[in-house]
């Protein structure tokens, strides 16, 4: 009998298995805040301290994954996010959450960085635009620890007791089909290299791109259930449609793209891309009902999947940095914007209103347009 296990299902095992364990972690939140009695201003600055463990990992997660091998180094760190996982349920105070959560965010970061380098590698391998469909088994995969995570809570069952279950079964299933034999390329050591991955030359336009998907998203996931409610007057649970919409969009366009990609070319895509994103962005901000603002959402979801694969892709190809770092340095863009632009969008939502802050966000979105031109192969 063969062995189903080939190099495409390993990578999207290993994206799934990421998104699954952020999803399960996202999914007791609640739970997690009664249990240290934590209000909403300080559990925001517990994310905070979440991201900035992200963004700490992503220049050591690719120099490690370039001098290592980044199929080595995706696989140990699997298993220590894995372990991150049950770290959180196990803290005894607010203090230890802090600790356990920067922990996890490094993980969660390091972890991304490396798949998305071993990713490359398998779509260079098949020789066909695949990185979108990974993107694709994240998003699921954080649907499906979310999805566990409510059926855990349906349960009665405690934090500890769904954390260490979820590190056991998705740790054991997921990670049964990331191990191949694969060798991934190594780089020597280089001492000169910033400590920091910030991009350089071309790959700052790339990261630009990425930046301005980022935001976007995290616009969409913190701040579009309270535009919905405040600003077109939806019902509460209704307000919660915005994000659902946006992420089952991007989740279909996510299986779509590749095929596109290899139809249109990604400078084509990525143009298309920016001007879906400021068309949802314009119907969201000028929508007179609920209906209409969906559909923006949706249309905004169209936009910005297919962002973040093709400027990774285009990190990897880079000629004059390797991959690791590359993929690193446009990573930190798009992170930080995901981190930082909702708590802008609230202070610009404070001193003018949430539609001026969505036409910001249109405008930056038009640079994935006018920047498309970046990501053609040298």
């Amino acid at each position: 009998m063969p062995d189903i296990r080939t190099p495409w299902r390993a990578v999207a095992a290993t994206f799934a298995l990421n998104g699954v364990l952020l999803g399960s972690w996202a999914s007791r939140i609640p739970a997690v805040m009664e249990t240290h009695g934590l209000s909403e201003g300080r559990f925001g600055l517990l994310l905070l301290v979440m991201g900035v463990g992200a963004l700490i990992s992503f220049p050591l997660a690719g120099r490690l994954a370039d001098r290592m091998g980044a199929v080595t180094v995706t696989h140990r760190l699997s298993w220590v996010y894995l372990l991150s996982l049950v770290l959180l349920a196990l803290a005894p105070g607010p203090i230890w959450l802090a600790g356990a959560m920067l922990f996890f965010g490094m993980c969660h970061g390091s972890m991304d960085v490396t798949m998305n380098s071993w990713a490359t590698e398998v779509e260079k391998h098949m020789g066909r635009s695949v990185m979108s469909s990974f993107h694709a088994m994240w998003s699921l995969g954080t649907g499906t620890g979310a999805a566990a995570g409510a059926l855990a809570t349906g349960l009665g069952l405690s934090v500890t007791t769904h954390f260490a279950l979820a590190a056991i079964v998705f740790g054991a299933f997921f990670l049964w089909f990331a191990y191949i034999p694969w060798t991934s390329v190594t780089q020597p050591h280089d001492p000169d290299a910033p400590a920091f991955a910030l991009p350089r030359g071309v790959l700052v336009l790339v990261g630009l791109m990425a930046l301005a998907s980022g935001a976007g998203e995290g616009a969409v996931a913190d701040w579009s259930a309270v535009y919905l409610l405040k600003d077109i007057g939806a019902t509460e649970a209704r307000a919660a449609l915005g994000f659902t919409v946006f992420s089952v969009v991007m989740v279909a366009m996510r299986l779509t793209v590749d095929r596109l990609v290899t139809w249109l070319g990604p400078v084509t895509v990525a143009r298309a891309s920016g001007l879906a994103a400021v068309a949802g962005l314009l119907l969201v901000i000028l929508a007179p009902g609920l209906g209409v603002a969906l559909a923006g959402f949706g249309l905004m979801g169209v936009g910005y999947a297919a962002v973040y694969p093709l400027a990774f892709s285009r990190a990897a190809r880079d000629p004059d940095v390797p991959p690791g770092q590359a993929i690193a340095s446009v990573a930190t863009l798009g992170y930080s914007a995901i981190l930082l632009a909702p708590p802008i969008i609230g202070f610009i939502a404070e001193t003018a209103s949430l539609r001026a802050a969505f036409t910001l966000l249109a405008g930056l979105s038009l640079l994935i347009t006018l920047l498309a031109g970046v990501l053609r192969s040298e």
